[in-house]
């Protein structure tokens, strides 16, 4: 998929696991292929116990500035969420950053029960879909009991902001400058963007409690068992923002029985035009992420670009 998967042999995982798990068999081993940028195993032992692996990239090779630490990150917002809320996330047994037993990074984690909604979706009744939307709309909302003191990446601890303008600022310029190195259109001058973007600071100056955000809240990440969530997992890219900042409020899949969930009729002018910008931080994310992943083709560029060209368009009307 791109060159962030660090893949291992099948001896690698087994040596990692009797180091994690001393008193297991030898696993069974199964790549899992959804995710798009960490390598992840299910492992499954003689007595029935599974567990996952996931292994981050051994360099930073193939990662854009704004993806700082993602497997510190996600290991610190599952904690935090497993002491704060009623979200199922994975429990963490084993965390090793020494590089000892392998190139990189590495977890194991409770395997969730059930199966990525992505994957399900379309077997689902709209009566059930229609409810789990609203169900991700009520985690997210438990997501404002966790507050944080700056605004920032989880990953990132010598980035941290006193406001969320600025580190919306940090954001769209480091992307931008990604942007730039690998020559990939957007359509409009980075200094353009930026000037538009502190015209636009007032909107952020409402936001001053830090609050955790999972940003990648799709499908995708989502498990879902017998019709009800089972589970949320990825949280690499988690933190300190406002909830808007989330996918589920994205131009191209918001949807009002997650509004409803969360506790919305309705946006705002302010918080639209607010959230007109996360939409901008995600399309020029997804455009640039492809040079760096190097996949194979540019479908996610082509998917996205439509977007962020009408998303722009409404901010500067």
């Amino acid at each position: 998929m791109g060159i962030t998967k660090n893949k291992q042999t099948n001896e690698k995982i087994i040596e990692m696991a009797k180091a994690a798990f001393s008193n297991k068999g030898i696993p069974e081993i199964q790549e899992l292929t959804e995710g798009m940028c960490n390598t992840a195993y299910k492992l499954r032992y003689e007595d029935g116990f599974e567990t996952v692996l996931k292994i981050s990239a051994s360099t930073n090779d193939g990662f854009m500035t704004n993806e700082s630490n993602l497997m510190e990150a996600e290991v610190r917002a599952m904690k935090l969420v497993k002491d704060s809320t009623s979200i199922k996330v994975a429990e963490v047994y084993r965390y090793d950053t020494s590089r000892q037993l392998c190139d990189g990074d590495y977890f194991f984690m409770e395997r969730l029960e059930g199966a990525s909604w992505i994957s399900v979706i379309d077997k689902l009744g709209e009566d059930v879909n229609s409810r789990l939307r609203m169900e991700v709309g009520n985690l997210q909302k438990q997501l404002l009991e966790i507050k944080g003191n700056k605004f920032g990446l989880l990953g990132d601890d010598e980035h941290q902001f006193d406001s969320l303008y600025e580190f919306m600022h940090f954001l769209i310029n480091n992307v931008l400058e990604d942007a730039e190195k690998r020559n990939v259109v957007i359509g409009v001058p980075k200094t353009e963007i930026l000037a538009k973007l502190k015209h636009h600071k007032v909107l952020f100056d409402s936001i001053k409690i830090p609050t955790l955000v999972h940003w990648d809240m799709w499908e995708g990440n989502i498990f879902v068992k017998d019709g009800q969530i089972s589970g949320v997992i990825d949280w690499e890219r988690a933190m300190w923002g406002e909830p808007f900042m989330d996918d589920r409020f994205r131009y191209h899949n918001r949807h009002a029985d997650f509004l409803s969930g969360f506790g919305i009729d309705e946006l705002s002018a302010e918080e639209l035009r607010r959230i007109y910008w996360y939409d901008i931080l995600l399309y020029l994310t997804m455009m640039t992420e492809v040079t760096y992943r190097e996949y194979d083709d540019d479908g996610q560029y082509q998917w996205v670009k439509p977007m962020f060209d009408e998303v722009w368009n409404q901010i500067i009307l």
